[in-house]
């Protein structure tokens, strides 16, 4: 359904998940990739966040975990921003993650207002209470700064963004910092981490490697350690879901994943004793020349303090330069507060690169 703001004639209009992107209703949806690849080139200051069309329609043509919801902002007859929205299929969800994407040049006309309205009524359809978003933001930035309750990290108080989410009763819950790694340097200290942590872990953890998709041997495992992303990794005051994951759901990532036309290495360290999965880090690319992206690291509280971050992120990191050598850089969040894995990338060459706000909004 279409809407008209008659305060400002910008139009919301849904966007059709086109069956090809040469399919002759595609261009809203071809637009919201551009205009997303736009904004974080603006707010963050570099491209290394750089999404494909292809990655975006393979992850939106299958909804069967997650259900994808887009509408475009129009003024004038042109597509000047846009917000996809994503919801988990699981049940008892409580909280809507979007992305909310103005066209630079076109900011403050009222785009913006209309494409939240849009999410919150989406919300309140599915009897959704919380909604929540991202804002990217230059390290480099000068001026006040906004610092969220835990205390770690801040964003630029005067960036339109920060501006735009407070007074849209917003609440900052939490600082991540995007933290790049040059691929085309000396790995000479990511092999001496890689051997000083195989050391610490001892004989009762072995690391395994693969190319996705996942091993047959691995699928149980795999799945019970995706599952705990969404309870052990930091959310500071974010609701977050948690997911459900079996053999089958992995199998349909991996689907999903090569539709995308993504190329992922995964890295786990086993724990022996008990055949479990302990620690976990997927690379992940589109374009053999682009930015890499680091899906998840994550090590399972029960083997945290033997350095198993240490051994998943440089044995994938080793692994990855040999199998894409193109690529210049690994891009990497993390949050403020999670010393832990900051103090990894910082030991073995990670720089910032820019900075998210995470933000909260509870609907009356």
């Amino acid at each position: 359904m279409t809407d008209i703001d008659q305060r400002t004639g910008v139009t919301v209009s849904p966007i059709v998940v086109p069956a090809s992107l040469d399919s002759p209703d595609a261009g809203p949806f071809l637009e919201m990739v551009r205009i997303a690849n736009a904004v974080c080139l603006e707010d963050a200051g570099h491209d290394y966040l750089n999404e494909t069309a292809e990655e975006v329609l393979g992850f939106w043509q299958d909804q069967s975990d997650w259900t994808q919801i887009g509408f475009t902002a129009e003024l004038d007859g042109r597509v000047v921003g846009a917000v996809k929205m994503m919801v988990s299929n699981e049940d008892d969800v409580s909280s809507i993650e979007f992305d909310l994407m103005v066209d630079p040049p076109m900011r403050g006309r009222g785009a913006e207002q209309a494409l939240l309205t849009a999410v919150e009524a989406q919300a309140r359809v599915r009897g959704i209470g919380t909604i929540q978003s991202w804002t990217l933001h230059r390290p480099d930035t000068e001026g006040p700064r906004l610092a969220p309750p835990t205390g770690f990290g801040a964003i630029p108080a005067m960036d339109p963004q920060t501006v735009f989410m407070q007074e849209s009763g917003f609440t900052l819950e939490q600082v991540e910092r995007n933290s790049v790694l040059d691929l085309h340097g000396s790995l000479e200290i990511v092999e001496q981490k890689l051997a000083d942590a195989l050391e610490r872990a001892g004989q009762d953890y072995r690391l395994i490697m693969w190319t996705a998709p996942t091993p047959e041997e691995h699928l149980d495992g795999f799945a019970q350690v995706l599952a705990r992303m969404s309870t052990d990794a930091p959310a500071a005051g974010l609701v977050i879901d948690e997911q459900h994951w079996d053999a089958a759901r992995v199998r349909r990532r991996d689907a999903r994943l090569q539709a995308q036309g993504l190329t992922v290495s995964v890295a786990c360290v086993l724990h022996v004793p008990t055949g479990a999965i302990a620690a976990y880090n997927e690379l992940v690319i589109a374009e053999p020349d682009g930015a890499t992206q680091q899906y998840g690291t994550l090590v399972l509280r029960d083997h945290r303090g033997r350095r198993l971050g240490t051994i998943v992120k440089c044995a994938n990191l080793l692994r990855w330069r040999e199998l894409v050598p193109q690529s210049p850089r690994v891009s990497t969040f993390n949050a403020e507060e999670n010393r832990h894995m900051l103090d990894i990338n910082e030991a073995i060459g990670f720089v910032p690169a820019s900075y998210a706000g995470a933000w909260k909004k509870v609907l009356a």
